[in-house]
């Protein structure tokens, strides 16, 4: 017994840790916990994908001409490229207004309502201002009151969440037909544009007043406002002391109470910034497609952004390659249609499965050894 320490100490000596097996161990633990995130959402993709294929073979269609259609519908050319990430920045904005939720244990399905109250707050503050105020004012202006009024409508489900103990997830899909029956009830009544009898809209705000595209394409600024407030929140809710807060509550309330946090501005907070984000995805949607609020803000880009979300794991970076992903789907409906003689709704039904199938899988997370850590024998 008594070589084995000189032993032990040369070894010291050398410049070999005695902790680096484990480090080791710990860096293999990790990667193999971590890599379950992405191939259980992989996993289910497949499986949704096989169903589908499955579905198209019932009703006399091919799977390889409907995976065709959706590269070239979606990505195949310059111009589908770009229909693509335009259709992505309303996924990116709306699936942000369920992933900062979800990091304090929240499921907030909101993002439509938000967004349809938002576009329509942003048309409602222009209308009265164009041609009056210069729109280098004027734009300010509606990016605040749409990311303002969006903010407060999920706020109200974040403060019921913590105040009265309401289901977020009820009160924020309530929350959004409110919204839209709001949206209609002005839109077809006191702010309705007369000379457009056919479809119930407001005035338009005018071309001045419209999101140009980016240089040398026909991308709106939307897109890259969606990058950018990805990467910022992924900073604020990973690398910020809010962001910590926020995980503590979300993984433990009575934890993050007992610690003296403040729990009620968090979740009130991370409603409210969710609410924002997609209270900004109606104003681009205004100012940079429709030119005006009416029926079409309430396009479903808030219920898809769940999907989004989810698909993504909540994380707000990886938001962006999926909703991409989406928004060729979406860009591919009319190609499908045209060629193939389905109806564009067969996106939704693609769609559909892959939600279903996606949370069905979160039952097999921590199921399989493979991303579990070894016993102790791994450690030598």
């Amino acid at each position: 017994m008594s070589s084995g320490a000189p032993a032990a100490s040369g070894l010291a000596a050398a410049g070999t840790p005695p902790s680096a097996p484990s480090a080791r161990y710990d860096l293999g633990v990790r990667l193999r916990a971590n890599s379950e995130y992405v191939a259980i959402p992989v996993f289910a993709l497949l499986m949704a994908a096989a169903l589908f294929a499955v579905f198209l073979l019932a009703i006399g269609k091919s799977p390889i001409e409907f995976v065709n259609y959706v590269w070239r519908g979606g990505f195949g050319t310059a111009f589908s490229l770009q229909n693509t990430l335009q259709r992505s920045s309303p996924l990116i904005l709306t699936a942000l207004a369920v992933a900062i939720p979800a990091r304090i244990g929240l499921i907030m399905i909101g993002g439509e309502g938000a967004l349809v109250l938002g576009g329509f707050a942003a048309a409602a503050i222009a209308v009265p201002m164009v041609g009056v105020v210069p729109p280098i004012v004027t734009i300010p202006v509606m990016v605040a009151a749409a990311v303002l009024v969006g903010a407060m409508w999920v706020g109200i489900a974040g403060y019921l969440r913590y105040a009265r103990g309401v289901n977020e997830t009820i009160s924020s899909l309530l929350l959004t037909y409110i919204g839209i029956a709001i949206m209609n009830f002005f839109v077809e009544g006191v702010m309705r544009d007369a000379s457009n009898p056919n479809k119930p809209s407001t005035k338009p705000i005018g071309d001045a007043y419209m999101v140009g595209y980016i240089p040398g394409t026909e991308v709106h600024w939307g897109f890259p406002v969606g990058v950018l407030l990805s990467v910022a929140l992924y900073i604020l809710m990973t690398r910020t002391t809010f962001g910590f807060a926020a995980r503590v509550t979300g993984g433990n309330f009575r934890a993050a109470l007992a610690q003296g946090l403040p729990v009620g501005r968090l979740i009130v907070g991370c409603a409210m910034i969710a609410g924002g984000c997609a209270g900004l995805a109606g104003y681009f949607e205004v100012a940079a497609i429709q030119g005006r609020a009416n029926a079409s803000l309430a396009a479903g880009y808030g219920f898809t952004g769940i999907l989004v979300s989810f698909l993504a794991r909540h994380n707000p970076v990886v938001i962006i390659p999926v909703a991409i992903m989406f928004g060729g789907l979406v860009a591919s409906g009319g190609l499908i249609q045209r060629r193939m003689g389905m109806p564009d709704a067969t996106v939704l039904v693609l769609q559909g499965l892959i939600f279903v199938v996606l949370l069905t899988s979160e039952t097999l997370y921590g199921r399989f050894a493979i991303f579990r850590a070894g016993d102790a024998k791994e450690r030598t």
